[in-house]
């Protein structure tokens, strides 16, 4: 259900108080209110889907709607025409790793948390799914079967990080989500991801074909010409993950699920998996290199009291002889252990799969680049 915003002017007294001189964001905060204000004198008609039950309406109904406390206080906004949602972050502490910047994690938790507040802002549900008035009749959710990352720069603490998304209809098995990460002080494009999503029954957890009616409902909200965050041909995102064989060079037993690694669907976080996938890499790549890109197919879920099994090799292992590579989360045999790309680049497979029979969770590749010298 939407909320609707008090009738109490705030913009005047916002603004004031964020001029005065005291804060240390009062130019962005300035730009982020004026946004607001001018959201706020001129009302607005969205044709969003229906979230509330035992009415009659129609599922696209045109509604007057003024922001909630959340959408006044989030830095997020959709675009002029609808299709696209733009929403900054500053960079927290506690979300700062071993190299003082921004973990590929919480690049991951961001991009799904502006996607979902992308999807509450079109009057998608507001149960952490995004589905559509139809997919909630059917017991029809959304479950990702491909995430690729790519970060140029992390950014550090206290950074201001800006990203925009989109949705966009995939053939007709699912979706697909593109996100562009951008530093907010200098506009530079530091990171680009996308990703694909596939629908599935949430009581018989069996896939399910999107039908004429969601795809219309989803339309709405879609650029009407295909863009791409990748729109480079034979670009990494659309590569194929080859299945990592035993065995393998390096590996990590017995992951656990924490409690707090569980979702709103009672399933391990698609998050998790990119740290579980980082817990098998050797410690002389985590010493001497950072993770530049990320390619995660999702092939099951997991449960609350699965155990996982973590696996790493270079990406063309078979190519090295036998003893030029060896450890179990151990050492690389000098820094010629895995294979270069052109920009030097050491690339790595990753399998999780079920401890106790072997079942694959999820297969993954790596690419990692020398960190740069400060």
């Amino acid at each position: 259900m939407l909320l609707g915003g008090g009738k109490i002017s705030i913009c005047n007294a916002a603004v004031n108080t964020a001029t005065n001189g005291n804060s240390r964001f009062s130019g962005l905060t300035n730009r982020r209110l004026s946004n607001y204000c001018a959201w706020n004198r001129r009302t607005q008609f969205f044709p969003i889907q229906s979230v509330v039950t035992g009415e009659q309406k129609t599922k696209t109904q045109k509604f007057t709607s003024q922001p909630s406390l959340a959408d006044r206080l989030r830095l997020g906004s959709l675009a002029e025409d609808g299709l696209s949602y733009t929403e900054k972050f500053i960079v927290r502490c506690y979300e700062v790793g071993i190299n003082k910047t921004a973990t590929v994690e919480t690049i991951a938790n961001l991009l799904q948390e502006v996607g979902c507040n992308h999807a509450q802002s079109v009057g998608f549900s507001t149960d952490g799914f995004a589905t559509t008035l139809t997919m909630r009749e059917l017991n029809l959710i959304w479950v990702t079967a491909r995430l690729h990352i790519e970060i140029y720069r992390y950014p550090a603490w206290s950074d201001v990080v800006e990203i925009e998304t989109w949705c966009q209809t995939e053939g007709r098995i699912g979706t697909r989500r593109d996100w562009i990460i951008k530093d907010y002080a200098t506009g530079e494009v530091i990171g680009r991801a996308t990703s694909k999503w596939v629908m599935m029954n949430q009581n018989t957890r069996r896939l399910h074909k999107v039908s004429d009616e969601v795809r219309n409902e989803l339309l709405l909200y879609c650029p009407k010409e295909l863009r791409l965050s990748f729109p480079e041909e034979n670009n990494n995102s659309i590569k194929k993950i080859a299945k990592l064989e035993d065995p393998s060079q390096f590996h990590k037993a017995g992951l656990v699920p924490r409690r707090a690694d569980l979702d709103m669907n009672q399933h391990v976080n698609n998050v998790t998996y990119i740290g579980w996938v980082l817990e098998s890499m050797p410690q002389e790549m985590i010493d001497s290199r950072e993770l530049q890109t990320i390619t995660l197919d999702y092939r099951r879920e997991c449960q609350h009291d699965d155990i996982v099994d973590s696996l790493t090799s270079p990406e063309s292992a078979l190519d090295h002889a036998p003893g030029e590579l060896n450890g179990t989360n151990g050492a690389l045999n000098g820094s010629n252990g895995a294979p270069k790309d052109e920009k030097g680049c050491l690339k790595f497979l990753h399998l999780l799969r079920l401890s106790g029979d072997g079942s694959e969770i999820n297969r993954g590749r790596t690419e990692w680049r020398r960190k740069h010298v400060k």
